[in-house]
């Protein structure tokens, strides 16, 4: 499987040049491992206007697979990544954030502060990842070998149930 992959930074310090983008670094790594190209890295602010922007431009004008994103799933008040992510979507895919929540469980105890979700606009699966580059790396563990799958779905390919 190959197919195009944007990988968006939320984060107001990053934007500011302050630190290195593991986490950018991590999901790029993750995208990689499940077959992906990376079309684009971006890394964005936290304002919920911009991040709709970004997702939107990587599902319509420079269409995506599979767009990544990592930040802003918390709950600090400039934590809007999940709202930004349900304004653009046309469906949601829950069991891929329980997934993603149910991973770091073992590993946090404030795996259920994390609020990000997973959607599909048009022909591309969006899923928000935590900020944290280990979080990335367990949560990625949870939902890696069901993405191929879910890509091909979403492209169109017929279901195989058995």
């Amino acid at each position: 499987m190959s197919v195009r992959v944007a990988v968006i930074t939320v984060s107001s310090s990053r934007v500011r040049g302050e630190g290195a983008d593991e986490s950018g670094d991590r999901l790029e790594l993750f995208a990689r491992g499940i077959g992906g190209e990376i079309a684009a890295r971006e890394v964005v602010d936290d304002d919920q206007r911009l991040i709709e922007e970004l997702l939107c431009h990587f599902c319509d004008a420079e269409p995506c697979a599979l767009v990544l994103t990592t930040g802003g799933t918390g709950v600090a008040p400039r934590d809007v990544t999940p709202e930004a992510t349900r304004a653009v979507i046309e469906r949601e895919v829950p069991g891929i954030a329980e997934a993603m929540r149910d991973a770091s469980r073992s590993h946090t105890k404030h795996w259920l502060l994390s609020r990000g979700i997973a959607g599909i606009r048009g022909a591309t699966l969006i899923v928000n990842f935590p900020g944290n580059p280990r979080a990335i790396g367990q949560s990625g563990a949870a939902i890696g070998d069901a993405l191929p799958h879910a890509l091909a779905l979403i492209a169109g390919a017929r279901s195989e149930h058995g």
